[in-house]
């Protein structure tokens, strides 16, 4: 079925050194350095070439990249461990082809075939932000869930402080000491209502007996963190892992450098010099003429807005008059109007060959139940998993949102990057919400949940006036409310709405969730798509992680029976 490629012996032996293999049409690149692998791929599309002949006609035997001597460390490391591994020199040589490939081909698009892992730690929730905000990228966050923060780390000059940052901002100013203070202050009033919340949450649902001590612990502890977590500020930091190409790390960094927070400024600076050392030729634009021309572009446009704003009411010291915070946690403020035309239009154009024009008109004079069965058979029979999301053709449909709710729920939505979600600046001025546990509880955890939250208004405040409201957020507890616009289409809103009201997931953003999901399901042509959407949970659970809990106990059973 596949045409056979011919190699020499000593052909051969080149390859095995650099693919997994020689002679199926599907193998994977090896050893080589990411910017050879993009070059490689990059004269792929100008080639009649298999790229394994591309590889040994066009790359191996140029000396300035370095392949052959490459090869030899290969072979030399395979046959004694004692030899050392490949040199930085060597893959440095491969790095510098990527000049003249790019201005061969002239093409962005080189940047996008190589890539790397970037490990970002102690970066402040806002910061978190500015990271994840590019959506070609892979990013994973340390969760609130899983770790108590009432455990210090080591500062400066060997003191040790909780997880908490001090931006440059504010540690040279003449807040400083209040600002510590008031840090300190918060993680202490943490500390001591999440040590009263896991006896309140064992004592409220006590451990079954098929539970083992460490999937009760870890469920109690992740309830816990879920209730406390409002105390926790923007200040807070975070450890996160990111996997991303050359173009999106180019453009990661040049938003990051244009940005009014030092704090984003200095991070962005030591990511261009850690990523210089692994993928350097990607990221030569970042701080050239052109990256700083793209980065004035951003802080234009921000000036420019925000004196625009500045001239309109006080836009970050006034509350909305409009929303009523216990009913109006949620709105849907634009849909479409003729949501099962539409579909019947998408679902049926890849199956036809009539135009859109003509299949909108058969659409049009179908009865309602005709249209009813082509929608449902198109979102097919999704009963075995989630996962199964409907065609592309659910696209067309589109939902708007304004969401008014707690910083820490923002943060988790905010993470379903291919949605076009835009926020306002965090403040103290719509409020924060107090978890129904620390009701519950009462007394003096109630108390200190209030005066926490109030102490760290005032300081916002102080922030603010003698620095500006972009560094006054670090203040800003997660159980604060922040405003967000979330606009999604039917796929995504399948798999954000399904994925976020599941059992474990934080009661405070299953509750918003499940909130969009009802405003779509009772606007007008749109109740086939809500109710087809079988996988939002409604249910109130307790120990939302237990289940999940049960099933690695269970895993890591299987695991140690089957010897693995």
């Amino acid at each position: 079925m596949y045409a056979q490629e011919s190699f020499t012996d000593s052909e051969l032996a080149v390859l095995s050194r650099f693919f997994t293999n020689a002679d199926r049409p599907v193998f994977a690149l090896i050893n080589l350095p990411e910017i050879v692998k993009g070059a490689l791929f990059a004269r792929y599309s100008r080639t009649h070439k298999s790229l394994r002949h591309i590889f040994l006609d066009e790359f191996y035997k140029q000396p300035e990249i370095g392949l052959q001597a490459l090869a030899e460390q290969i072979s030399r490391s395979e046959n004694d461990s004692d030899a050392e591994s490949p040199s930085t020199a060597a893959i440095q040589r491969a790095e510098r082809l990527y000049d003249r490939v790019f201005i061969q081909y002239g093409d962005d698009s080189v940047a996008q075939l190589g890539g790397a892992h970037l490990a970002c730690e102690q970066a402040s929730a806002l910061l978190a932000k500015v990271i994840e905000r590019g959506r070609i990228a892979a990013y994973l966050e340390q969760s609130t869930r899983y770790i108590y923060y009432d455990r210090k780390i080591a500062g400066s000059a060997g003191a040790e402080r909780y997880r908490y940052t001090i931006p440059p901002e504010i540690a040279q100013g003449p807040l400083a000491d209040a600002y510590r203070s008031a840090m300190d202050d918060l993680f202490d009033t943490y500390s001591h209502i999440v040590s009263k919340l896991k006896p309140y949450f064992e004592k409220r649902f006590p451990k079954a007996s098929k539970d083992s001590e460490g999937a009760y612990a870890r469920a109690i502890r992740a309830r816990a963190c879920d209730t406390a977590r409002g105390l926790l500020p923007a200040a807070t930091i975070s450890n996160i892992g990111v996997f991303a190409t050359g173009q999106a790390y180019e453009a990661m960094l040049i938003r990051m450098n244009a940005h009014p927070l030092q704090e984003a400024r200095d991070y962005a600076d030591m990511m261009l010099t850690e990523l210089r050392k692994v993928i350097p030729g990607f990221l030569k634009r970042v701080d050239s003429d052109h990256g700083k021309a793209w980065g004035k572009y951003f802080s234009d446009v921000r000036n420019n807005m925000n004196d625009i704003a500045n001239e309109m009411d006080s836009p970050l010291t006034q509350t909305s008059k409009e929303f009523d915070y216990d009913k109006d946690e949620v709105k849907l403020v634009d849909w479409d109007r003729g949501a099962e035309i539409k579909l019947v239009v998408a679902a049926l154009y890849p199956y036809m060959s009539l135009s859109e024009r003509e299949l909108h008109t058969k659409a049009m004079v179908m009865n309602k139940e005709n249209r009813a069965k082509i929608i449902r058979t198109y979102m097919g029979d999704r009963s075995y998993n989630r996962r199964h999301k409907p065609g592309r053709g659910m696209e067309i449909i589109n939902y708007r949102f304004e969401v008014l709710s707690d910083f820490g729920s923002f943060r988790d939505l905010q993470r379903h990057r291919m949605m076009t979600i835009e926020w306002q600046p965090l403040t103290p001025y719509h409020g924060y919400d107090t978890p129904p546990e620390i009701e519950d509880i009462g007394g003096d955890v109630k108390v200190q949940w209030s005066h926490a939250m109030d102490n760290m208004a005032e300081l916002y405040e102080k922030l603010k006036t003698q620095h500006n409201t972009d560094i006054a957020q670090y203040a800003v507890p997660f159980g604060y409310r922040i405003r967000y616009a979330i606009q999604m289409n039917v796929r995504q809103a399948f798999h954000m709405l399904e994925l976020r009201t599941a059992e474990q997931g934080h009661s405070d953003y299953r509750r918003i969730c499940l909130k969009m999901h009802e405003l779509i399901r009772k606007t007008k042509g749109h109740q086939l798509i809500a109710d087809a959407m079988e996988y939002i949970d409604n249910k109130d659970y307790g120990l939302g992680r237990i289940k999940a809990e049960r099933r690695q106990i269970d895993s890591e059973q299987t695991s140690f029976d089957l010897g693995l």
